[in-house]
């Protein structure tokens, strides 16, 4: 396929100065798209010189300052191993091209999914250890402020954010957040956003990359690769280099359940452009995480599209509510409180 047949007519004359910049010539073989997730950028595979790489062309909807934020992660995580080599990035154009990594399913490591979320610990740790990433608010203040976007925008019926907004207040009353001890993050390693060539783990799509807490990786290791107890003590032993403790233990849960919060506002935000006015009239609530997933893998939602995301969103904020009604959070939140 051409270039010219897949990249929108207002992006091809700066799609044709990337490549020839890297390569020396826009003619390239194999072109195909990949599958993203809901973010809109446009992800292209390709072939120079019997070498893959990737085009990622930013939706020109994202603001320069992100766009730069973003490439500006992307390169620091290249640079330290945490990401795949990236050969080319700008953040005005939003175009940026990397090495092609293939993919294999985390369970295919040779030392099994245990032996995965290990690298994934280590991984973690190597990010951690990296540059330090630009600073935005403290994630809880983020998570605030795009609820309260979502209240103000109309399109939410009066009250379906209040017990959301209710459960992030009793979290951050009670959670000590140290913003001198925020360290570089990914800030969305889910498992569409991990790369596994059979031997080396990578991290891909740094759009919401910036300074974080350091569990707030680790969580989302936890929601569908490190799910077990036992996998999640090995994840958290590997990233540290020391055994959990009960502490660290609480204090994983409940930022658990900001990144539920944070998932499912941020999406509802990036949607807000493409949501009807009835949906002021729909009930938030969604399905089970286990039922997510069944009908993203039986094909009854398509995966990239506005209905898997809208969906994804409500998942996300029908499990914080879960979380908060969970047997045992008050005892949790204690623990927290004490440091």
């Amino acid at each position: 396929m051409h270039v010219s047949k897949i990249v929108p007519e207002a992006r091809l004359d700066d799609v044709r100065a990337a490549l020839k910049t890297v390569f020396g010539t826009w003619n390239v073989a194999a072109l195909q798209p990949l599958k993203g997730g809901v973010s809109g950028a446009l992800i292209l595979r390709f072939e120079v010189r019997e070498r893959d790489y990737v085009l990622r062309i930013e939706p020109e909807r994202v603001a320069l300052q992100d766009r730069q934020r973003g490439l500006s992660c992307m390169t620091t995580a290249a640079a330290v191993g945490a990401a795949p080599a990236v050969h080319y990035s700008d953040a005005a154009t939003g175009l940026s091209v990397m090495d092609f990594v293939p993919n294999r399913p985390l369970a295919q490591h040779p030392d099994g999914l245990a032996g995965a979320v290990r690298a994934l610990g280590k991984l973690t740790a190597q990010l951690q250890s990296s540059p330090p990433f630009p600073i935005m608010l403290d994630y809880p203040e983020l998570i605030q402020n795009i609820m309260i976007k979502l209240v103000k925008s109309g399109r939410f019926a009066s009250g379906q954010l209040d017990r959301h907004a209710e459960g992030l207040a009793l979290i951050r009353a009670a959670l000590p957040w140290d913003s001198s001890s925020l360290v570089s993050s990914h800030n969305d390693p889910n498992v569409r956003n991990i790369l596994f060539d059979g031997k080396h783990v990578w991290l891909v799509d740094w759009e919401l990359a910036w300074r974080n807490d350091p569990l707030v990786d680790l969580a989302i290791l936890t929601i569908e690769v490190a799910e077990s107890a036992e996998l999640e003590a090995i994840l958290l032993e590997t990233a540290f280099g020391a055994v959990p403790d009960r502490r660290l233990r609480a204090r994983l849960s409940v930022i658990r359940l900001l990144t539920r919060l944070f998932y499912g506002c941020i999406v509802l935000d990036s949607l807000l452009g493409t949501l009807h006015r009835s949906a002021s009239n729909e009930d938030l609530a969604g399905m089970t995480p286990i039922e997510f997933r069944a009908a993203v893998a039986e094909g009854r939602l398509a995966s990239g599209s506005p209905d898997v995301a809208y969906a994804f969103a409500k998942m996300s904020l029908t499990a914080f509510i879960t979380g908060l009604a969970a047997p045992g959070f008050s005892e949790m939140l204690e623990v927290v409180k004490q440091g």
